[in-house]
């Protein structure tokens, strides 16, 4: 199986078109063709499913979308890194992020690297600690940010020092916003949003086996759109203070809940993990700064 077929069979996933993947890809309709039945006969199943005006994924096709795409991932990656290794001028790093005000530390460490390194490069992805580790120990990223003490015997880590603070967001016209801070029993009854990680990991810590008495209406990874749904009247958000707009145009207002429950969050590596030169150089600094 060859990077430069997975390549062409993505292309055509993306296009469901055998013609416009060719002329994208600038080759001829017959090779595409041609190294697509090759491709099948290698793995030995069919992974379109051919009409006259589209080509549909096949479930196996589904299966190899999601592989080569993590294959294609590591194979730029590993491309990234070794373009770099001469150039300590610039380069990219790959950060995961969780949903958090205190990304503020990590912002205020990249606008200071990149006054010295004015080539480089960062992309985040954000979301929940789970899909963020995963994308860790699959090599795509370099570091990651999370709000969950990390695996010691996976990770090496900083820790953040400041803490997020839980409440609740409501809507303002709420009987709940006359009050200044938010109890177990308040929220009895009403239909709550959060994330599942907060479900399994943090509002354990703050009401112990109660937690099963809360009514989990459901869940979001982002904070902003369990907002929306707020807003339009579905419930309330159990989320940290200052990510969600709670200004009087807003209609919504945070409430702290009591007693408080806060989360710390830590910069996570992988033990042994050998780096890029740029992505060394930028733990060396989050090292000066954190340890």
């Amino acid at each position: 199986m060859e990077i430069r077929v997975l390549r062409y069979f993505m292309e055509i996933a993306r296009e469901e078109n055998m013609t416009r993947a060719a002329q994208q890809l600038h080759v001829s309709q017959p090779s595409l063709s041609k190294e697509i039945k090759k491709l099948e006969e290698e793995l030995g199943h069919s992974l379109f499913v051919r009409t006259n005006k589209s080509m549909q994924l096949t479930d196996t096709g589904m299966l190899l979308r999601k592989r080569a795409e993590d294959i294609l991932a590591m194979v730029d990656k590993t491309a990234e890194e070794f373009s770099q290794i001469d150039n300590i001028t610039g380069g990219e790093i790959h950060i995961g992020c969780a949903e958090s005000i205190q990304i503020k530390h990590l912002a205020r460490e990249i606008k200071e690297f990149k006054e010295q390194y004015p080539n480089f490069v960062f992309h985040v992805f954000s979301g929940d600690t789970e899909p963020v580790a995963e994308r860790l120990d699959r090599g795509l990223l370099d570091l990651a940010v999370i709000v969950e003490p990390p695996n010691l015997s996976k990770y090496n880590y900083l820790t953040i020092p400041e803490s997020d603070v839980w409440g609740l967001i409501m809507r303002r016209d709420s009987s709940l916003a006359e009050k200044k801070e938010i109890t177990f029993e308040d929220l009895y009854g009403l239909p709550l949003f959060c994330s599942e990680q907060s479900i399994n990991v943090d509002f354990p810590r703050w009401c112990g086996e109660n937690i099963d008495r809360l009514n989990f209406a459901g869940t979001f990874n982002l904070s902003y759109n369990g907002s929306v749904f707020v807003r339009e009247g579905l419930g309330y958000l159990l989320t940290f203070d200052k990510l969600i707009d709670t200004s009087d145009q807003s209609g919504l207002c945070f409430r702290p809940i009591t007693p408080r429950l806060e989360t710390k969050m830590y910069i996570i590596w992988k033990k042994y993990q050998i780096f890029s030169p740029i992505a060394e150089l930028f733990l060396k600094k989050l090292r000066e700064e954190y340890s």
